[in-house]
This record gives C-alpha cells, structure tokens and sequence, in this order.
C-alpha cells in the first residue's frame, strides 16, 4: 500500500478461520514459544530499545502466571501464538508484579514512538479489551456472557446468542474548494483542543448511510458547506475505543464556510502553502494534528499535492 497509517501494517495472522476451533485454540495455549504482549487499562507495557522503546512480550506462560484468565488471541507471528493480557485495577503493575519490567503508557504517546508493527498490535489487543470489558452482559436477554475463540466472540449460555467486536465507521475529511485563484482547504477547531490546534472534521457514519452521504451531512452541519465531489485517500484503525477513520477530500462548491458553534468554535482557509507550513510546523499561528493521526496525513497529502 502507497501509505499506511498508524495502527495499521499489523504483521499478526488473525487466524480468523482457526480462532474458532476450540481444540486448536487449546493447542495455542499450549504452545511452549507462545508470547504475550502486557497491558494495563488500555496502556502497553514498553521497554527501551536503541535509541527508542519497544513492547514488551513475555512467555505466555509467564503472563498468565501475572494475570489469570484475562488473556486474548492475537494472531500468529510465523505460526508462534501471540496473546495479551491486561491487568485492570489504579494501581499501576509495574509498582508490583511488572516491577523493572518497564513502564505502561497511554496508547497515543505510544502510537508516537513504537514502530509501527507494534503500534498495531497493541492497537488490536486495546481495543478487544475494550470491547470485552463493556460487553460482559449479553445484549438480547441481560445473563452475562462468556469469551470464546481466543476473545474474538463472546456466547451467551443463557439464550445462545453470538456477541462480536463492533467497529464504528467515521468519516473524517478535508475539505477543498478550487473557485479561487488558487485551491485553498478547510480545518475546523473544537474548543477542548490546545491552542492553536486545526484539524479536519469528521463525524460517525449513521445507519443506512454511505460513507459519501455522511461526509456530505457531516460538512453541511458543520460548516454549512455543499460537498460536490469525494475522493477516498486512506483509512486508519482508531482504538479509542474501536473507530475505523475512512479519510476523504471533499470537494465544496463554495467558501462561505459557517461553523456551527455546537461541536466548531472556528474554521479557517489555508492555501496549499500555509497548509506546508502548518504540517511541517513553521506556521505561525496555528497547530497540525500530531503525525500520527490521519487528519495530518490528509493535510500533508492535499498541501503537497499538485491537483
């Protein structure tokens, strides 16, 4: 692929054909070079490596000898089981049985620093952490509910429905307008950011809505502008908790942006210039997005493009 965004690239096989097996998945267990990565709420547990920090993967084995039965499937490496378990709980692990091990970090700062291969895998376990923890009770009677192919599917022995890990689709866009002299982009600011700080817009897709009609309700609501035109540039796995960002331009029929004071404080124009400017940090004014989310992407794709 001509770009891969952060949380994507994961080398694991899912081995979503083989998870289901209970027999296999039992092998997998078992199997004497199985490795887990470690987390705690939602953070990895990483380790300095070089000039920078890596996960940590113990014997699997040995994590859940630190954690029991709170273990998920992830995919093979080479045919070897990879797990993760996750401690839950204030108290941070590496106060006790993770002691010297390393230290846990948020999930954003580590999508900054770890290579990208591990940025995804932990990405992948956060987010079926994510799920399990707030799907523990099924949704069609109330009974709780049990894990099954390796944390992939949860059952309930109740009513015998299947339970599986939801994604929720968002569309996030940059929208462009040629009417000028030259093209110029549209950045929205919400009120809770840093200073400074534009983005693109974005907002969930809604039942019965293709990603084209929510980008075009999207933009309209927010900025009261009419989409004419959509191009898909990339998409990027989001585990906060379990997004799928399908990232577009969107091509406006005029610039007469208004925002809408309910989720945009303010909007601003940026040539192709300013927009260099503002991903490679030297605008004077305003702040990108950080590198590893899709919105700088769509920003330094449009400002250095020649279309």
């Amino acid at each position: 692929m001509v770009l891969q965004n952060t949380f994507s690239g994961n080398p694991l096989d899912r081995a979503g054909d083989l998870r289901n097996d209970n027999d296999w998945m039992a092998a997998q267990r078992r199997h004497p070079q199985a490795t887990a990565l470690v987390m705690w709420e939602g953070r990895p547990l990483v380790e300095p490596h070089g000039d920078g920090e890596r996960l940590v993967w113990l014997s699997f084995e040995h994590a859940c000898d630190l954690v029991k039965d709170r273990d998920l499937f992830l995919g093979l490496w080479k045919d070897i089981p990879a797990f993760a378990i996750e401690f839950e709980g204030s108290i941070d692990p590496t106060t006790g049985p993770c002691e010297h091990m390393g230290r846990f970090i948020e999930l954003r700062e580590a999508a900054a620093i770890l290579p990208a291969t591990e940025a995804a895998m932990a990405g992948e376990a956060k987010g079926l952490f994510d799920w399990r923890r707030r799907h523990g009770f099924c949704s069609a009677c109330g009974k709780p509910s049990e894990q099954a192919s390796g944390g992939w599917r949860r059952v309930c022995p109740a009513c015998g429905t299947e339970h599986f890990p939801r994604v929720d689709p968002v569309v996030i866009m940059l929208p462009v307008y040629k009417g000028k002299d030259e093209p110029i982009c549209l950045l929205g600011r919400q009120p809770q950011w840093p200073k400074g700080r534009m983005s693109a817009l974005a907002g969930f897709v809604e039942p019965a809505e293709s990603v084209e009609e929510a980008c075009a309700r999207e933009v309209k609501e927010e900025a009261g502008l009419k989409v004419v035109g959509v191009a898909y540039h990339s998409s990027q796995p989001w585990p906060f908790p379990a997004q799928l960002m399908l990232g577009l331009i969107a091509e406006v029929d005029s610039c007469d942006a208004v925002p809408d004071h309910s989720e945009l404080e303010s909007v601003v124009w940026l040539t192709r210039a300013e927009a260099r400017a503002l991903v490679d940090g030297s605008h004077p004014e305003l702040i990108s997005p950080p590198p590893f989310a899709i919105a700088h992407q769509l920003i330094s794709s449009w400002a250095y493009s020649e279309d």
